[in-house]
Order: C-alpha cells, then structure tokens, then sequence
C-alpha cells in the first residue's frame, strides 16, 4: 500500500465551510489516477474482501464507479450502481443520503431480494451514504457479504453504533492542513 499511503501524505488539502477536505485521485479523481496506485487498491481489496458466492458488487456514484470497476475486472462480478438520479425502473429503491456536506436521493436498481452484494465505496467519512446504502440493502433482503471503503476519515461516524462492519485499506485525519496516516493498515 506504498502508492495509496504517499498519494495520501502528498495530497492536497481544501477548506470548504470549516471542513478540511482532502482532494484525492481515488475520492475526487483529481489529481489524476494512475493506473499503478488503482491496481494496488484493487489487488488489497480483493485479498481483504469475503468474496465468496458474491453476486454484485455495489457502489454509489460517482467516485465508486472506478474502484468497483477495477474489481469488477478482476473478479468478474457485475457492478450494479447506485445513481443520484432516478431512472424509474421497476424494482427502482430511493433511498436518502446525508453527509458533512450534503443532502441528496440515490436510487438503487438491479439488486434483488436474496442477492449477495459487496459494497464498495472510496472515503468514509461522516458514514451517511454507507449508512444509508446499508440500511436500504438490508431492508431490500440483499445480503450483505462485506463492505469496504478505500479511505477512512478519523472520527465518529454514523456507523459507530451499528451492526455493520466496515473494512478500510487505510485510515486518515487531516490535522493542520495536511493528511496524517492514522493506521496504514485500515479496519478490518
């Protein structure tokens, strides 16, 4: 986790509403992702992740799309996204998202009832849009088989309290205007 860890340490850091905020490849897709630092995110993911008789991998738009992708590709499970608009297809499941920052609706399709899902997601921070993909893929009666997000932000979360379990490639605080690796081993 050499290039995820220095890409960290080396990224530059904004200040929106008393909120520091890193801007990162893998969260932000600036700067620009090289191939290198995905790839070594996705070999981590697939040795951390229970694989096992998973049927979708399933990520929120937009930062994600690319993650999932990569494990997509290396383990030939499909992607089924969760949109920030609706597309009003049958089965369509709306749920409502709150970050630090934002308020919005996403909307799930293509997971059944009974599907076995991993959710994969780039930055856990505050935990309201993994709490709230979580909370609708369990009363979807998906299954959940693991949860990973790529980077976690130190700090209490909405996950604190909760049966789920999220796993971490690496975990961060940002303490005067600079990224601080917390665990470079992550949760899980």
């Amino acid at each position: 986790m050499d290039r995820l860890r220095q890409s960290l340490l080396d990224t530059p850091i904004t200040e929106k509403d008393g909120y520091q905020y890193f801007v990162h490849p893998i969260s932000d897709g600036v700067p620009m992702l090289e191939p290198e630092l995905l790839r070594e995110i996705t070999v981590r993911i697939v040795q951390k992740v229970d694989l096992e008789d998973v049927d979708k991998i399933v990520t929120p738009a937009a930062m994600g799309i690319h993650i999932s992708t990569a494990v997509s590709l290396s383990t030939d499970i499909p992607v089924a996204i969760i949109r920030k608009r609706s597309y009003g297809l049958d089965g369509e499941v709306s749920l409502s998202q709150v970050t630090g920052y934002s308020e919005s609706e996403m909307y799930i399709n293509d997971v059944e009832a009974g599907d076995r899902v991993l959710v994969l997601d780039d930055v856990l921070s505050t935990g309201g849009t993994m709490r709230a993909i979580l909370d609708a893929l369990t009363e979807m009666d998906a299954e959940i088989a693991d949860v990973l997000a790529v980077i976690k932000k130190a700090g209490d979360n909405k996950l604190d309290d909760t049966v789920y379990d999220v796993k971490t490639l690496i975990n961060v605080d940002v303490v005067d205007g600079e990224v601080v690796i917390v665990d470079e081993n992550g949760d899980g």
